[in-house]
């Protein structure tokens, strides 16, 4: 499948079809990893782990002492026994 690049801005850009994006896994507005390896430009999916950034947020919500429980009624011991 043939495509062009295309001048934006200061710099280029290519269209991919739908058809493409679909197979590939991706839509309009995700993030990709460029690379070139062996005079190509590979396009790589970037998948996020599930909960990433969650325990350094934790940690901060703990320092700022901001952790306290939103719905306490709904707490437990093993909550109160935890030490973060």
């Amino acid at each position: 499948m043939l495509s062009a690049v295309k001048k934006i801005g200061n710099s280029a850009g290519v269209i991919i079809p739908k058809p493409l994006l679909t197979e590939f896994g991706v839509e309009a507005g995700d993030s990709v990893e460029l690379k070139v390896e062996a005079g190509r430009i590979v396009i790589e999916r970037v998948i996020n782990p599930p909960r990433k950034g969650w325990a350094e947020d934790a940690k901060r919500l703990a320092a700022a002492e901001d952790d306290t429980l939103e719905w306490p009624e709904f707490g437990n011991e093993e909550d109160a026994a935890l030490k973060w």
